[in-house]
Formats: C-alpha cells, sequence, structure tokens
C-alpha cells in the first residue's frame, strides 16, 4: 500500500470500493481520464477487485449510472468521468449544467462522496491537457471523501 499526500492529508484508499462511471463520448478523453484515475486509485491503495467500471454514452447519461451503483450499495465513493467540448450550439450548457447538477444531486441524495470529472472545456487541447490530471485528482477526491464521510458515520 502506498499512500499519497495531498497537502497535508494523507490518502490510503486500502479497503474502498469505488465505482467509476466514464462517458463514451469523446472515447479518447475518457479514456485517458479513467486510466488516470484507475492507476492514482491502485497507487492509493485500492485494489483492482475493488474497482468497478461502468461505460455510457455521454455525460447526460453518467447521473443516471451513478444513481444504479448508490442504489446497489457497498462503495465507499463513485466517481463521474466524461469529456464535453464546447461546440456552436448552447448544446454545451446544456449537457454540461445538467449533468452537473445531476451529478451532485445523485451524492446529495445518497450521501455519497461522487468525484466530478467531467470535463467541461473550450476545445479538445485543453480537454487533452487536463484527461490525465484530472482523473487522478479525481481518484484522490473519492479517497479523501469516501475516509472523511466514514469517520463522521
Amino acid at each position: 500500500m502506498q499512500q499519497a499526500n495531498q497537502g497535508s492529508i494523507a490518502l490510503d484508499g486500502t479497503g474502498l470500493r469505488i465505482g467509476i462511471v466514464q462517458a463514451r463520448f469523446n472515447e479518447d478523453i475518457t479514456g485517458a481520464l479513467a486510466a488516470a484515475c484507475r492507476a492514482e486509485l491502485a497507487a492509493l491503495g485500492v485494489a483492482e477487485s475493488d474497482i468497478d467500471l461502468l461505460q455510457v454514452p455521454g455525460a447526460l447519461e453518467v447521473p443516471i449510472a451513478l444513481q444504479a451503483l448508490a442504489e446497489r450499495g457497498g462503495y465507499h465513493a463513485l466517481v463521474a468521468l466524461g469529456c464535453i467540448i464546447r461546440g456552436e450550439t448552447y448544446h454545451f450548457e446544456l449537457v454540461a449544467n445538467e449533468s452537473g447538477a445531476s451529478v451532485s444531486r445523485v451524492a446529495l441524495d445518497y450521501r455519497l462522496p461522487i468525484a466530478n470529472a467531467i470535463l467541461t472545456t473550450e476545445n479538445l487541447e485543453q480537454a487533452v491537457a487536463r484527461q490525465t490530471d484530472k482523473g487522478r485528482d479525481a481518484a484522490r477526491v473519492a479517497v479523501e471523501m469516501a475516509r472523511l464521510l466514514g469517520n463522521l458515520s
């Protein structure tokens, strides 16, 4: 088991069960997010057998899959992965706003930490620049919040 340090907080994922929901839309980006997230979870001590990955078509479908995992139970935290790149229409705002609000609603409704790494970028270059760091960040957030809520229960 390795421990990573987020500021002054030692993160230990040993014994945690984590569910990940990955949108396939912009799959090159979301695949890199998922790979970075899984690698960081492993570095934090989360066993591969304690990580479940579901794939859904796009960012709007992520919250319903998160809700299904929350209802199934047994997870200490969940991770939302997706990539929304601004286009020429208002669709970007709708997808970004609705997916973000719905992820938060699932977390609050089920009192289950969800690390939201659904990227919202202006272009592909911004998404590529963020894919690895944000995937790792999501893993750290999931572990930290799982431990925090576990200590408050």
